[in-house]
Formats: structure tokens, C-alpha cells, sequence
């Protein structure tokens, strides 16, 4: 006899009986032919066409993806009755670039890269979104007007990046002196088709935080040389940080380990490293949740000032190519709190959603609501991930330029040079603005 889920269970009345084995046997092999049945109907009707679809490209795979499928996708799909056709990819941008050309692009796409975004709108593939999202909701900083004046994207989730992880054991003092240690720092550069993007982040970060968020937004719109003493400066220190070819052990640690997997380094006996200069979302990498990752501001480590002059962010951006209803429906589904809200819960990124405040409990409470503040805080600047914000093509070299420039640092004049003749190359769509304020 089985239990009750509160104690043991008490004898039935004389007066029940319990069904037969053999009706329980046939109660269960109908219930599982229905069940066959049912499947069966949802796969043919799939595959007449006959069940409203939208598609949908995105960057998240594996873990992710399980979690996105969860915690948004299939309640969306439960709600309206619309399948949603997912892909999800690590070469997203190159997917996506394949499938305008061929004609056949997703019906809504989700990117990291408002200037991907803002060369797709110039060539007229996005839709405005003013009448389907309250663009009020996440204000100009993460939903910005175009020269057009329309709004093609918000965010999903946000991320922080102007900071640095360490592990929960290692004290301020121990931070101070690692930060002046090139093996110290766990630097991964490898990403798929999008190496070297961790690198384009130090040096943006760099940057702002030396030199402040009005030189930061000249340079990611495209006014202020490579070849700058600012731009190269950021540059060098990132050398001197990392050990930029220098150290060829520690070159060769950054250049053949992808990013997610270095964090592994700072459990290791003795740790590999013990900083990682990443953005929010690193934390959900179970060696930080190991180690009890902590986050400290970027600026005091990197370029020892006693503050950050602003905060370096990055967003998955939703946008829409085809104005389907049921393109529209999932448009303004993602566009909604409780979406938003339940996205959220399951990774390690942050809504700034006007509706879904940061939380207030849990284990994790003492290191995400301090970060979540500091994306909503209307008094910080926050500033675009530059390279994001940059025209794809500048953006790659820039990634490109990082990893030579890390196994060889006598090359920094010459990938300038040809970074500077890239951005001067007419037909590019360079963001009026990357820097903002956030509102309540």
C-alpha cells in the first residue's frame, strides 16, 4: 500500500471498491492509444501546415535552449496554440545573413547586435515595433529610435559587462595584487565563428572607463581614429593586463580555450586563475557557482581608478522581419513582463522591463540584486557593447584584430591601420548614439 502525501492512508469504507485489474488494464492501454492519437494529430497537422507557425532564430543552444523551450517558448505556445518553429545557433549572425539572402528569413530574430540590426532596418528587412511594444517599458537606452524615428528592437535580457568575477574566498586585497598578475586573469577567446569577441570587451571596457562615456560613444559611432592615443592606449593596457605576447604558455591558454570554459580554471588545486573579466551572464557557468563567483566594478582593477566612469551592457534584441499575426503575437508576448519575467528566472541575464523589479530573496540575492540595480539605475550611463554597436563588418575585424594582436603585439600599428580604412568605407550604418540613461 502506498502513502498518502501526509501520512500513511486510512482504511477505505466497506462500502468502495476497488476496480478490477482488468479495468485498470484497459483504462490504461485506451488512455495510451489516446495519447499515441493525439501526438500523432499534432505531427500530421504540423506537417499539412495546418497549425499556426512562427519562426524564430536565436543564439541560445544546448542548456540554454532547454531553458528558453521551458521557460518561454512553450508557455507561448500553450496560451496562443501556435507552434514556434526555433533555431537556435552559434553562428546566429551568419545564419541569419544566409537566410535574407536566400529569401527566406526567420519570421523573428533575436540578436546581441544593435548595429547588425540597424544595417537590416536601412535595407528595410525590420518592421517598425512602436504599435505592437511600449517602447516606454525599457526606455532609449535599450529600445532607441533610429534616424527614422522608429524603434525596430527591445531586449529580452540584459547583461553587465563593465565587471570582473572572483571567487567568493578571494578578499580585496588578493583581487588588488591578481589584477597585476597576467596568469591571474582566466581569458578565453574562442567562440565558434565569433572568436574574439572576449577581447573587443576588455578593450571597450578599457576605454570607457579611462577616458569616460563621450569619448567611448565617438569612437563606437565611428568619429574617432583607431589610431587615436586613447584607442591604442586601451590597447596596450590590455597587453600589459593579459601578457600579450608575451608569456607564449598564457597566449596559448587564451587563444585554444573557448570562453565558457575558462572559467573552469578558478576551481582547479591550485587555481588556474582567479579574475575573469566577463559579463553577467558567466555566472551561470557551474564553476562559478562553485566558487561562489562574486563580482566586483571593473574600473579599480583595470585602470585603477576608484569608480567606474559608466557601465558597459549588452542586450538580446528581438525584432521582427515578417508582420504575420502570429509573428505579431509572439512579438508582443516577449515584449511583456511576464515573459520577460520568467526568461529571466532561468538564466543569469537581467530584464530592465519597467514591470519586473529585481528580487529581493534567494541564495543568489546578495550578488544579483546589486547588479540588477545597476542596470536600472537611472543615475548610472550605461553604454552599448561598442563592438555590437558597430557595423558587422568593422565589428568582425575588430574581433579578428584581437586575436592577432594577442599572439603577436608588434602588429597593434598595422591592425589600427586597417581597422581605421575599414570604418571609412562608405555604405557603412554606424548608431547615432550608443550611451544613454536608463528611466525608472
Amino acid at each position: 500500500m502506498s502513502a498518502h502525501p501526509g501520512g500513511p492512508a486510512t482504511a477505505a469504507p466497506g462500502t468502495r471498491r476497488r476496480p478490477s485489474r482488468r479495468l485498470v488494464r484497459t483504462v490504461t492501454v485506451v488512455a495510451s492509444c489516446l495519447a499515441v492519437l493525439a501526438a500523432a494529430v499534432v505531427v500530421g497537422v504540423r506537417a499539412l501546415g495546418q497549425e499556426p507557425t512562427v519562426t524564430l532564430l536565436a543564439n541560445w543552444t544546448q542548456d540554454d535552449e532547454t531553458n528558453f523551450r521551458k521557460a518561454v517558448i512553450e508557455p507561448f505556445e500553450r496560451k496562443y496554440h501556435i507552434h514556434v518553429d526555433y533555431q537556435g545557433s552559434n553562428a546566429e549572425s551568419q545564419v541569419l545573413g544566409a537566410d535574407v539572402e536566400a529569401g527566406t528569413p526567420p519570421d523573428v530574430v533575436v540578436l546581441t547586435g544593435p548595429g547588425e540590426l540597424a544595417e537590416y532596418a536601412r535595407q528595410k528587412y525590420l518592421l517598425p515595433l512602436e504599435d505592437l511594444v511600449d517602447t516606454g517599458d525599457f526606455g532609449d537606452s535599450w529600445a532607441k529610435p533610429l534616424a527614422d524615428g522608429h524603434v525596430y528592437w527591445f531586449p529580452l535580457k540584459t547583461d553587465l559587462k563593465s565587471i570582473v568575477w572572483y571567487p567568493g574566498d578571494v578578499g580585496e586585497q588578493q583581487r588588488g595584487q591578481a589584477a597585476h598578475e597576467p596568469a591571474q586573469w582566466c581569458v578565453g577567446m574562442g567562440s565558434g565563428a565569433t572568436s574574439g569577441w572576449p577581447g573587443t570587451d576588455w578593450i571597450e571596457d578599457i576605454l570607457l572607463q579611462r577616458y569616460g562615456p563621450k569619448l567611448y560613444e565617438q569612437w563606437a559611432r565611428g568619429d574617432l581614429s583607431w589610431q587615436s592615443k586613447q584607442v591604442k592606449d586601451a590597447w596596450k593596457t590590455w597587453r600589459d593586463l593579459v601578457g600579450a605576447g608575451g608569456d607564449p604558455a598564457l597566449v596559448r591558454r587564451a587563444l585554444t580555450t573557448p570562453f565558457g570554459a575558462v572559467s573552469r580554471l578558478v576551481t582547479t588545486e591550485p587555481r588556474g586563475c582567479t579574475l575573469e573579466h566577463q559579463a553577467s551572464f558567466i555566472r551561470g557557468q557551474n564553476a562559478w557557482r562553485q566558487a561562489r563567483g562574486r563580482w566586483s566594478p571593473s574600473a579599480p582593477l583595470l585602470v585603477g581608478a576608484p569608480a567606474n566612469r559608466a557601465w558597459e551592457v549588452s542586450a538580446d534584441l528581438v525584432a521582427l522581419l515578417h508582420t504575420t499575426p502570429e509573428a505579431r503575437k509572439l512579438i508582443r508576448y516577449l515584449a511583456s513582463a511576464d515573459a520577460q519575467r520568467a526568461w529571466g528566472a532561468e538564466t543569469s541575464g537581467f530584464s530592465v522591463h519597467a514591470d519586473v523589479q529585481p528580487g529581493s530573496g534567494g541564495p543568489d540575492a546578495d550578488w544579483r540584486v546589486p547588479l540588477a540595480r545597476t542596470l536600472r539605475d537611472k543615475n548610472e550611463v550605461h553604454c552599448f557593447d561598442a563592438s555590437d554597436a558597430m557595423p558587422p563588418a568593422v565589428r568582425d575585424a575588430f574581433a579578428e584584430a584581437t586575436i592577432e594582436f594577442l599572439a603577436d603585439r608588434d602588429h597593434l600599428e598595422a591592425l589600427l591601420r586597417s581597422l581605421d580604412t575599414l570604418s571609412r568605407t562608405s555604405g557603412l550604418t554606424w548608431l547615432p548614439s550608443v550611451c544613454a540613461r536608463t528611466p525608472d
